[in-house]
């Protein structure tokens, strides 16, 4: 059984304060808490029903036994019927592409899900490393954790002031904007990273004067923009096909 110190930390992990502060994240559904268990991420304790728990390979002092009823009032999501965990941080470390590499710039990101989604996609796609701005969504939000479907234990993401990190990469810049170069006669050879702007604005003036190739997903219909997430596709197959 859980104790009532146990609940209250769980529930209080909803709130990013309090995430910073324990270094915590929680983990929901049977998928997202399965990868979470096969990854290298420090599990503090798994929350699930018996049914789950069966299934599982874990030290038995981590596991805790619930109804649906229990699990769908600890997280955010009525529709948890399975599983839920609560794990350890991984450190903010910095790093740099390396050779050859593409890597993703998010400068802005808000959406957790968008956020959640490009994490996904950058696993689909081979990338497993991106850099965000600190105003970009935290991975450790629960809603970002869910649309990742697991993904999150694959690409690794460090947080930054992008300003000052961009000027400090010896490599290409590519970034999405609306009048680029048509991203399908892109030469993506060499690597580079990949900057993403906000879901609204797009990429912003400080970030601009870095990129050295501004790049375009041609339009043939009569849409304002793209999602940043369904761009961040579009983009990662241009990638792959060059």
């Amino acid at each position: 059984m859980l104790s009532k110190a146990k609940i209250k930390l769980i529930r209080s992990l909803q709130i990013k304060k309090y995430r910073q502060q324990e270094q915590l994240f929680v983990v929901e559904g049977a998928k997202s808490v399965a990868e979470l268990l096969n990854s290298d991420f420090v599990v503090e304790l798994v929350a699930g029903t018996g049914e789950y728990l069966s299934t599982i390979d874990a030290p038995s002092n981590l596991l805790f036994e619930l109804d649906k009823k229990e699990l769908e009032s600890l997280g955010l999501f009525q529709s948890n019927e399975s599983a839920l965990a609560v794990a350890r941080m991984k450190p903010n470390e910095s790093f740099k592409p390396a050779p050859g590499e593409f890597v993703l710039a998010l400068d802005d990101i808000r959406d957790p899900g968008n956020l959640g989604t490009i994490v996904r996609t950058a696993d689909w796609f081979g990338l497993s490393r991106i850099v965000a701005s600190n105003e970009t969504a935290a991975l450790s939000h629960s809603k970002v954790i869910s649309a990742t479907m697991g993904s999150f234990t694959r690409v690794r993401m460090f947080y930054t002031d992008l300003e000052s990190y961009l000027p400090t990469v010896s490599t290409r810049l590519f970034g999405a904007y609306l009048d680029g170069q048509d991203v399908h006669q892109v030469d993506f050879n060499g690597g580079g990273v990949i900057v993403i702007g906000n879901e609204a604005r797009g990429i912003s003036d400080a970030i601009t004067r870095f990129v050295t190739d501004k790049i375009t997903i041609p339009r043939y219909g009569n849409a304002e923009s793209l999602n940043a997430a369904i761009a961040t596709a579009v983009i990662c197959d241009n990638i792959r096909r060059s």
